[in-house]
């Protein structure tokens, strides 16, 4: 099984709209996330003795230096979840600035 619920956790510590896949209702701030595929891989005496699941985290926002950019990375922090910065755009259709975060779990 994997322990994807503890990036749903950790997303829930920043009081901001947090959701799987698809943002099912848009405010000016809100995060989602989703898994995408399989990470490094761990593997001893030639067989694989577990998973890593890797994926994303998606925060847009309207303001600049919107504090939850680091309230979400204390969060994965805290919750000892390997992450990284991947991108910041400005999205003018929309006006969000979006983040993305890449993030691993071992499963």
């Amino acid at each position: 099984m994997f322990q994807t619920a503890m990036i749903e956790q950790a997303l829930r510590q920043v009081h901001v709209p947090v959701f799987h896949f698809y943002a099912f209702h848009k405010a000016d701030r809100y995060v989602v996330w989703a898994e995408d595929g399989e990470g490094e891989e761990l593997a001893a005496d030639n067989q694989k003795v577990g998973q890593v699941l890797s994926g994303t985290i998606d925060f847009f926002t309207r303001t600049e230096n919107d504090p939850a950019i680091v309230e979400i990375q204390t969060a994965l922090e805290n919750a000892e979840i390997s992450y990284y910065l991947n991108s910041v755009q400005y999205e003018e259709e929309t006006r969000y600035i979006h983040y993305e975060w890449r993030w691993e779990v071992v499963g």
